[in-house]
């Protein structure tokens, strides 16, 4: 009878055969900052859209909290749908086709599908928590949890969907 080891944490990973190489974590930081770039664009549209940011002669740089709360759900929405519809299509945002990345099943390399819902929803969803900060600390916490992971260098919202990400060369 043998005692089968767990894989040491310095043992490169064990991927399906075929699949890319990791991205590194500077292409995705870069493709996350292309892809805030998104919701950026998304958030000044909302508080446009909702008149949360009309200055009056009366309360210059006074904000309508109602309307900004409102943009925020909105624009957290909108980004939930933006990233899963593109991480379900091809497994890629636009900042992941920028950087030549793509999100991948862990067990088989393919697309996400049905998980990149998952994995956009545990990403973008807390950030509608901003005003409390809870969303802000959540969106940290998860991107620098890549940092310490080994050895898939996966942040929460991969765990969460079983993916990772990885070369689309």
């Amino acid at each position: 009878m043998s005692i089968h080891q767990p894989p040491s944490p310095y043992a490169p990973p064990v991927f399906p055969v075929g699949m890319p190489p990791l991205a590194t974590t500077g292409q995705r930081f870069l493709a996350r900052l292309i892809d805030t770039v998104v919701l950026g664009v998304v958030w000044t549209l909302m508080l446009s859209a909702t008149g949360a940011l009309e200055y009056t002669l009366e309360n210059p740089g006074e904000y309508d909290l109602p309307k900004v709360l409102v943009s925020v759900v909105l624009t957290f929405t909108l980004y939930f749908a933006y990233e899963g519809a593109m991480l379900a299509r091809s497994g890629q945002t636009l900042g992941k086709k920028a950087l030549r990345v793509r999100v991948a099943m862990l067990a088989d390399g393919n697309i996400p599908g049905r998980h990149g819902w998952t994995r956009a929803a545990v990403y973008a969803l807390p950030g509608i928590l901003y005003p409390l900060l809870v969303g802000t600390v959540f969106w940290v916490v998860n991107s620098v949890w890549q940092l310490r992971d080994r050895p898939y260098r996966q942040c929460l919202h991969d765990k969460a969907a079983k993916t990772v990400v990885v070369s689309a060369w």
